[in-house]
């Protein structure tokens, strides 16, 4: 992947604007600054040079500190976290199309999606996939930061559907699992978010793989295909047919209170693992 020009870098865009708003909220010194955050100076600095992007923890601190919109920062503050790794063009594409989706398709055959993750089954999937703790630590938070689409004013339509086995499949550990089902639980109570479970009863056309759908006012809706290199795609005969498998998997998939149910009984036999 080629190297950005610096001006076109968006840690360091970030960084500098982020500067700028420290300033001007009366925070003359980045000592004085990680103090009021309650971070090391050095966790400003790098944030300031670009050297790397704030988490969405730290962020989230900075614009408490400042008076900041945090959705507003949030955007930026994605695709810095997208420049501090190995992520391919693609996911920069999807990121986008994720942020101006009005309408949100997911269909998950083996893995909570990334939407829905806790912290720490995050962190479970990441670590098989990246050896460096602080490019594990960088992605987890790419990955939470994510989030915040569905935090904003007016949040998009999310309908979801997870294959059954998926609340069944160990990653990280039992507590995480137990953890991570009962935040499912809760999502399935938001009016924008409809959470639905496949039950593996026999074959259905969603099990040849992962993929999720943006859809936007006034634009060709986004295909988002999950295998051994994921890919980003307008194509509208690949549109076309992912839309006919999801309402086919949504067909066959349980009512919300059924699958409220089943990701919380899933979750008290995970604590007693």
């Amino acid at each position: 992947m080629a190297r950005r020009a610096p001006e076109a870098d968006p840690k360091i865009k970030l960084g500098k604007m982020l500067g700028r708003e420290r300033v001007k909220a009366g925070f003359t010194t980045q000592d004085a600054f990680a103090a009021k955050l309650g971070y090391d100076r050095s966790t400003v600095t790098k944030s300031e040079s670009g050297a790397r992007a704030p988490s969405a923890e730290v962020l989230a601190a900075w614009c408490a500190a400042c008076g900041l919109d945090p959705e507003f920062w949030e955007e930026w503050a994605e695709l810095a976290r997208a420049a501090d790794g190995p992520i391919a063009p693609w996911f920069e594409d999807w990121l986008h199309a994720e942020r101006e989706a009005h309408l949100l398709r997911i269909w998950s055959p083996l893995l909570v999606p990334g939407l829905l993750q806790t912290p720490e089954y995050a962190r479970a999937v990441l670590e098989v996939a990246y050896e460096d703790e602080q490019e594990i630590a960088d992605q987890v938070a790419l990955r939470i930061g994510r989030q915040a689409v569905l935090e904003r004013p007016k949040p998009p339509q999310v309908t979801v559907v997870l294959y059954e086995q998926v609340l069944h499949h160990l990653i990280g550990s039992p507590a995480i699992m137990a953890d991570q089902l009962e935040h499912l639980a809760t999502m399935t109570e938001r009016l924008h978010m409809s959470i639905h479970v496949l039950p593996a009863t026999g074959a259905n056309v969603g099990l040849s793989g992962a993929f999720d759908l943006a859809s936007t006012e006034g634009k060709p809706d986004t295909l988002r295909m999950s295998g051994i290199e994921d890919q980003t795609s307008g194509n509208w005969e690949l549109v076309r047919k992912a839309i006919m498998n999801f309402d086919l998997v949504r067909r066959d998939a349980l009512p919300r209170i059924p699958t409220r149910v089943m990701f919380l009984e899933a979750a008290e036999k995970w604590k007693t693992r």
